[in-house]
């Protein structure tokens, strides 16, 4: 009985000691709206050093791209990202030229949208939004892109469209496997000067393409709500990941968008397949093929393509226990691109990265670019970057 008695007072103490342990020494936060009402400032910034042959060498990029983030709450996102650049100024000279004068200040939006979580597999978004063309625009932003340049291919589809979209993902099983989805309405291309044609004439006599895949917000250059051609085109993305283990997987998608881009109902489409392979913690391929269709009234349809394909490897892979080498990571791409309307470039790009950290990288290339056509880009050289991620 005597040994009952001190065994049942020996638990009575340990419980009155484990809700004393259970007791915070100050209260709890409410941590659920402390994740409300939050703004992040995020973003990246670049300074670069480079040389064309024919050219002199100069720093040829100052750039600062902010990344604005605030959360309403639970389900209601907002963000907005900026390019501020500096450039030469100019001045038109007596003889019709134009000079450099001092330097101006650019600032672009570049996306401003509002996020609505409307449950785990769909996401509504709504403003200037990153276009799904593939994964490149959404993904490789500033320091994440390995390569300072973007690839030439890029160049014939637009980053970004005023409009709303449908957006997620859906799991398949339970190891991973994921369908990600989008599907998208946005105001789509303009024409500069109004008309189907293929190209048009500046002030001094230039003659450029007439299709613009920059532009068309619905608020014209003379300030009228107008939309640039006679209707909104419609897009989309549906992608498959498929991870092996950490650090081993798969992802390929196709994407595409269609719609008139000028008053004379002509249409410009575009397709896109893109993939990524990553095999180890230290080594990445990862590529698009882009084809686009220009409609026109003067020449019919013309048709701008090409292709990219990228890898990276990373030397901690090769385990030497060297410091300075483990930073480094040697990466390569092969780019090639046709116009359509004559001009075709292919370019090879080596290069390496040294990580200071994980968000400080310097970057050096050497790319060797063949161009021909009325077109024809600038000729080889080298760029250093130093990019910082925050």
């Amino acid at each position: 009985g005597k040994t009952k008695e001190t065994a049942n007072e020996a638990e009575q103490k340990a419980d009155e000691a484990a809700q004393k342990l259970a007791q915070p020494i100050t209260a709890v936060p409410d941590l659920l709206n402390a994740a409300t009402h939050n703004v992040v400032l995020a973003g990246d910034a670049e300074v670069q050093f480079g040389r064309t042959t024919g050219q002199h060498s100069s720093f040829t990029l100052a750039d600062f791209a902010p990344v604005f983030l605030y959360r309403a709450n639970d389900n209601i996102l907002f963000e907005a990202g900026f390019d501020i650049n500096l450039q030469n100024g100019g001045v038109t000279l007596a003889n019709g030229q134009t000079g450099n004068l001092g330097t101006q200040t650019s600032v672009t939006l570049t996306f401003a949208q509002l996020d609505y979580t409307l449950n785990d597999y769909v996401t509504i978004v709504a403003g200037e939004m990153l276009l799904p063309l593939g994964t490149y625009t959404e993904r490789n932003a500033g320091w994440l892109n390995k390569i300072p340049d973007d690839p030439l291919a890029r160049s014939v589809l637009p980053e970004s469209g005023a409009g709303v979209q449908l957006r997620g993902a859906i799991p398949v099983g339970k190891t991973g496997d994921a369908f990600s989805y989008s599907v998208y309405g946005v105001n789509g291309p303009g024409s500069v000067d109004g008309s189907g044609n293929s190209t048009y004439t500046d002030s001094n006599g230039n003659v450029m393409p007439n299709l613009d895949l920059g532009g068309n917000i619905g608020i014209t250059s003379n300030g009228n709500n107008a939309n640039l051609n006679n209707n909104p085109s419609g897009g989309g993305r549906l992608a498959y990941f498929k991870p092996f283990k950490p650090h081993y997987d798969v992802e390929a998608g196709i994407s595409g968008q269609t719609g008139e881009w000028d008053n004379s109902g002509d249409r410009w489409s575009a397709f896109v397949f893109d993939a990524a392979v990553h095999l180890s913690p230290n080594f990445e391929v990862k590529g698009e093929y882009i084809n686009s269709w220009v409609g026109t009234t003067d020449i019919g349809t013309y048709q701008p393509h090409g292709w990219w394909i990228q890898g990276g490897y990373k030397l901690a892979g090769l385990n030497l226990e060297m410091p300075y080498i483990n930073n480094v990571e040697l990466v390569s791409r092969y780019d090639t691109l046709d116009d359509g309307l004559g001009t075709k470039t292919q370019r090879a790009t080596a290069g390496f990265i040294y990580y200071f950290t994980d968000t400080l990288l310097l970057e050096g290339d050497y790319e060797w670019l063949h161009s021909r056509g009325p077109n024809a880009m600038p000729d080889s050289g080298f760029v250093l970057q130093l990019s910082y991620g925050f």
